[in-house]
């Protein structure tokens, strides 16, 4: 069974993924902001990282910088409902960064997005 550490600031959105990826039988942890996110990743490595892109404390993109910098070989999924400005806009702008597996539009096809879970793990 695969872990995956899920990091968004909205709630909602945070334990309604949560509670879909445990039903497809992943082991999945939470954090709310890229800090604390960046923290439990130290503490127990996941298979991959699920992170939004805007959120208070510390953005996607730094926490994304962050973990590849530290833990090179790991692999992220990026997801954005969009900010000050487009989604697609900050999701294209970290498409560069060599972890980065994939992303997502919120609201997006939670088959799609399982089939790509699935993909950059391996399984």
């Amino acid at each position: 069974m695969s872990d995956i550490l899920i990091i968004d600031d909205d709630s909602e959105f945070r334990e309604m993924l949560k509670t879909m990826m445990e039903m497809e039988g992943f082991n999945v942890a939470t954090a709310e902001d890229g800090k604390i996110g960046v923290d439990l990743y130290r503490l127990k490595p996941t298979d991959l990282i699920v992170t939004d892109i805007v959120m208070p404390n510390q953005e996607g993109v730094e926490t994304i910088y962050f973990l590849q910098k530290e833990f090179p070989g790991v692999k992220v999924i990026a997801v954005s409902g969009g900010g000050r400005g487009k989604a697609s806009d900050y999701l294209h702008s970290i498409t560069r960064l060599e972890c980065v597996k994939g992303t997502f539009q919120k609201p997006f096809n939670m088959d799609e997005f399982v089939n790509k879970v699935r993909e950059v793990i391996g399984e």
